[in-house]
């Protein structure tokens, strides 16, 4: 099922998640970009965006020509740290465009916003990990598979105001990453919940515990008007 376009406040917070459906993913970054202009200016206290794509290829900054699709494949080149990855359907998207707490660098946002999808994925069942040196969300290896990446990180923040965020497996079709180098890394594999747990798992399923522990998550580092 995809999402649906609704808005809400959740209790405690003052910037609302608003779910923009199934939507290009050119469109949702305009969204992001005008929603941050208005952060910084004052006139919004900012949106969580949750939101799902149509198949899109996106190379951050630090992507190497050797880790994009060989068959001409289009690629958005986009302001975000980390290298390429895959955006498409069965994979829960989010944009947080919130003001960040100066105590809160680029590093720091990434590993809490890492902390907080690893307790909404074990709420579901699934243990995962954090990797030195390597952002995102992780199953370890074991015996007969190797790391795989189960979540990717890639943010941006200008003027203390953070865009992009991040992306979570739940039934995608990973036969896309196929067609690259997911961010740029070659000894490790790509998972997702359906597949480690064995059952189809839908975004509809996953989304309340994201939206739990985001609400739990968010006051840590969003910056006190």
């Amino acid at each position: 099922m995809l999402l649906t376009a609704i808005s809400l406040l959740p209790p405690g917070l003052s910037a609302p998640f608003k779910s923009l459906g199934l939507m290009a993913y050119e469109e949702a970054l305009e969204i992001q970009r005008s929603e941050a202009a208005r952060v910084i200016a004052g006139t919004s206290p900012g949106t969580i965006f949750f939101v799902e794509h149509p198949p899109t290829f996106t190379a951050g900054r630090r992507t190497d020509n050797a880790e994009r699709p060989t068959d001409g494949t289009p690629v958005v080149d986009v302001d975000r740290g980390g290298k390429i990855t895959w955006h498409g359907p069965g994979q829960l998207v989010c944009y947080p465009v919130i003001a960040l707490a100066e105590k809160f660098d680029v590093v720091g946002y990434v590993r809490l916003l890492e902390e907080m999808m690893m307790a909404a994925l074990a709420d579901l069942g699934v243990d995962t990990i954090q990797i030195p040196g390597r952002s995102g969300v992780w199953l370890p290896a074991s015996a007969m598979q190797q790391e795989r990446k189960i979540a990717a990180i890639g943010v941006r923040i200008a003027g203390g105001v953070t865009t992009h965020g991040f992306a979570i497996n739940c039934n995608p079709d990973l036969s896309w990453f196929d067609r690259i180098i997911p961010c740029g890394i070659t000894d490790a594999g790509v998972t997702s919940l359906s597949r480690e747990l064995n059952r189809d798992v839908t975004i509809d399923e996953l989304l309340p515990f994201i939206e739990k522990r985001l609400t739990e998550f968010l006051p840590r580092v969003m910056r006190v008007a």
